[in-house]
C-alpha cells in the first residue's frame, strides 16, 4: 500500500500548479484529475509527466473531466454517442500512458436516470476492453449520486463481470450514501484496487485524514487482509482543509498507518 493525494483537493488551482505544489512538498503518489480538454492533450500531458519525473514521483490514477456527461454519452441508449465517447476516451488512455497511470476512475450513470444493470455492465465492459488495449484498468467508483452508490449494485457488478469488475472505494461517498465502508471492503475484497480516503465525524462527512473519528487503521487493515496493495489517495474538497500542509500531514498520517499494518504481518 502507498499513500498519496489527488490534485482535485486544490481545485480550482490550475492542474499543473496543483501537481507541482503537492510534489514539491513531498507527495510521491498522486491521482491526477483533469479539468478540461486541453489538459488531456500530449503537450500538456508531457508537462505533467516532467513534473512527476523531476520529483521522483508517480501518477497512480487518472480522473476524467467528462464524468458529468457519462450518463448521456454512455447510458442513454444512443449507440453513436457510445462510439464517440469510447473514441474520445482514447485521448485519456494515451495521456495515462505518458503519465504512467494505470487506473482510470469511472463515476458512471446517475441515480435519476438509472438504467438496467445488465445494460450498464455491458457498457462498462466495452470501456474496460478499450482501456485494456492501452494497458489500463477501468475502476468503478462508488458515488452517492450515481447508480454505483450502493453495495448491492457493486455486488451485482462483481457477480456479472467477475475479475473484470474493479472498484475505487471512496469513503466520503459511502458515508453520504449511508453505506458502511467496512462492509464494502469485506464484500468486494481484492476487487477494490484504489481508495479515495477522507475522515469524518458526527458533524462532517468529509474531513482531512487524521482530523476526525473514522477508523482509518481498521479500514486499511480490512483491505490489506484481502490483498489490497494499491494507493490510498487523500481526496477532499477545498473547504475541507486549510493549506497544502494539511494535505501533507494527512498523507504522512496514512503512511504511518500503512507502515504499522505492514509491520504487524496480520493474517485473515
Amino acid at each position: 500500500m502507498k499513500a498519496g493525494t489527488s490534485t482535485a483537493c486544490l481545485y480550482p488551482e490550475l492542474l499543473e500548479k496543483a501537481l507541482a505544489e503537492l510534489m514539491e512538498n513531498g507527495i510521491k503518489t498522486a491521482e491526477i484529475f483533469v479539468n478540461t480538454h486541453c489538459e488531456v492533450m500530449p503537450e500538456f500531458t508531457e508537462m505533467l509527466a516532467d513534473i512527476i519525473s523531476r520529483n521522483g514521483a508517480e501518477c497512480a490514477a487518472y480522473h476524467p473531466y467528462t464524468c458529468p456527461i457519462e450518463p448521456m454519452m454512455f447510458f442513454s441508449g444512443y449507440d453513436r454517442r457510445v462510439k464517440d465517447m469510447l473514441d474520445y476516451h482514447k485521448y485519456y488512455f494515451e495521456a495515462m500512458n505518458r503519465l504512467g497511470a494505470r487506473i482510470f476512475v469511472l463515476h458512471g450513470n446517475m441515480n435519476v436516470v438509472a438504467v438496467n444493470e445488465d445494460f450498464y455492465f455491458e457498457i462498462f465492459s466495452e470501456l474496460a476492453d478499450a482501456a485494456a488495449s492501452f494497458g489500463i484498468t477501468v475502476a468503478q467508483e462508488n458515488v452517492a449520486r450515481c447508480q454505483s452508490h450502493s453495495l448491492d449494485f457493486m455486488k451485482h457488478m462483481s457477480a456479472a463481470l467477475g475479475d473484470r469488475a474493479k472498484f475505487v472505494l471512496d469513503i466520503k461517498q459511502a458515508v453520504r450514501a449511508h453505506e458502511d465502508p467496512f462492509e464494502i471492503a469485506r464484500t468486494l475484497g481484492n476487487r477494490i484496487i484504489h481508495v479515495h480516503m477522507s475522515d469524518n465525524n458526527a458533524s462532517s462527512d468529509c474531513l482531512a485524514p487524521g482530523t476526525g473519528t473514522f477508523d482509518i487503521y481498521g479500514l486499511l487493515k480490512e483491505l490489506y487482509l484481502r490483498g489490497f496493495d494499491g494507493a490510498v489517495i487523500t481526496e477532499l474538497y477545498r473547504n475541507n482543509f486549510g493549506s497544502v500542509f494539511d494535505l501533507i500531514n494527512s498523507c504522512r498520517y496514512i503512511e504511518n498507518i500503512i507502515k504499522r499494518i505492514e509491520s504487524e504481518k496480520i493474517k485473515l
